[in-house]
């Protein structure tokens, strides 16, 4: 029994937290400094530091993490980076051994900031197999006991016509090795809709769940996404499935996002939306009015659907900068996606537990003991200054801590 005494909840209650460590859920929750502490029993005094629940990074890409430096991307645009990380692959510089070690740091970095489940996607191609799934593999081993993690077979194309064998097969042996979930880019495929169809009949017949890029593009020409939705209710798949970046159903008027919103909330599709990146990565063709690169958050919401954000890459040749911290993402969120701090933090936290089949932390007994404790002083100030004095704790038990400290040298 682990007990987190003199934590304040986001509703401004004083409380001490009782986590069992045996069975990964919160025990209790009571008013602070009322808990009598049993023999055995870890205290943490928390000195009134805010506990929230932990965060959770619904989109990831550890297989590329940390390489922007080694794998430049001077295009700046999403092809610029696709074309950079192909050639990079060829002439060698992706290793086996740095990938383990990049997704290693990676693992880290999250884990730190208070995430406690990852999502990871991860390249499976004709021309490099699944070298870089048993890499990502090796590195979470290494991290096993310490985050929650899901893997992503992001399938490489053509996945349909003539030339998709060694594709398919390479997606097949991923699924053999372990991995969580089925992915791929249905909208770069010369057949989308059959592209969509195969790969919920694999992910069917494996009995693992799907999380598709779909539609990072702002051409609003392209909208796979109403596509996804109604061969999932057709079909009647009943896993999970996310439909990540969405970023045309952003350009599509008013009216068209309502109607595909809510074929998407009536399908049960998750939406994760990825604010870091497609800033990074959309618009750069647009000098007046630059759009922004989200999908139609509000229509989705409007229409019932669950909207998860992300973060997606971090310091690769998709996105130069990050630092795989959801608040960051949470402020993005505020900023760029006019969501109000409480709801941005919901979307890296309990929402993202949501889409990836988590149960939610709602500080009652029986919940995860998944929680992270920051230094500040409200939930908008936590998003506001990412302060890195934090406590995270997994499953009752802590996993990684961090300090912040400065000083001002006055004459």
């Amino acid at each position: 029994m682990r007990v987190l005494r003199n934590a304040r909840l986001v509703d401004g209650r004083n409380v001490d937290l009782r986590l069992d460590d045996s069975s990964g859920t919160i025990a209790g929750v009571t008013p602070a400094g009322s808990t009598a502490i049993t023999g055995g029993a870890e205290v943490d005094d928390l000195d009134g530091w805010l506990l929230l629940p932990a965060m959770a990074e619904p989109h990831a890409h550890l297989d590329k993490a940390l390489t922007a430096d080694e794998v430049p991307n001077p295009k700046g645009d999403l092809m610029g980076a696709i074309e950079a990380w192909f050639a990079a692959a060829e002439k060698g510089k992706l290793s086996y051994e740095r990938t383990v070690e990049r997704a290693t740091q990676a693992f880290e970095m999250l884990l730190v900031h208070g995430v406690t489940a990852v999502r990871t996607h991860i390249n499976v191609t004709a021309d490099i197999g699944i070298v870089s799934v048993l890499a990502v593999q090796e590195a979470a081993r290494a991290m096993e006991g310490l985050i929650d993690f899901q893997m992503v077979a992001l399938t490489g194309w053509p996945m349909t016509g003539p030339d998709s064998a060694d594709n398919v097969r390479a997606l097949e042996e991923a699924v053999e090795a372990g991995v969580d979930l089925v992915g791929g880019c249905p909208n770069l495929q010369d057949d989308p809709a059959t592209a969509i169809s195969d790969l919920l009949a694999l992910a069917t017949s494996a009995g693992i769940d799907i999380d598709l890029h779909t539609d990072e593009t702002l051409d609003p020409s392209v909208l796979t996404l109403r596509e996804l939705a109604r061969q999932v209710s057709d079909k009647g798949f009943d896993g999970l499935v996310a439909a990540s970046h969405c970023v045309s159903l952003g350009m599509q008027p008013p009216d068209v996002q309502a109607a595909v919103a809510a074929e998407v909330a009536a399908a049960g599709v998750s939406v994760i939306t990825l604010p870091q990146t497609n800033l990074f990565l959309q618009g750069r063709d647009d000098p007046v009015g630059t759009p922004r690169g989200l999908t139609a958050v509000n229509a989705l919401l409007d229409a019932g659907a669950v909207v998860a954000a992300g973060a997606d890459n971090v310091q690769d040749p998709f996105n130069l900068v990050g630092r795989s911290d959801p608040l960051e993402t949470a402020a993005l969120m505020v900023m760029a996606g006019h969501r109000l701090p409480a709801d941005a933090y919901d979307m890296v936290s309990n929402v993202s537990r949501r889409v990836m089949g988590l149960a939610p932390v709602n500080f009652e007994p029986g919940d995860p003991a998944d929680v992270v404790a920051i230094d500040a002083p409200s939930l908008r100030g936590a998003v506001a200054d990412a302060p890195m004095s934090r406590r995270v704790y997994r499953r009752g038990r802590l996993v990684a801590s961090a300090d912040q400290q400065t000083r001002v040298h006055r004459p």
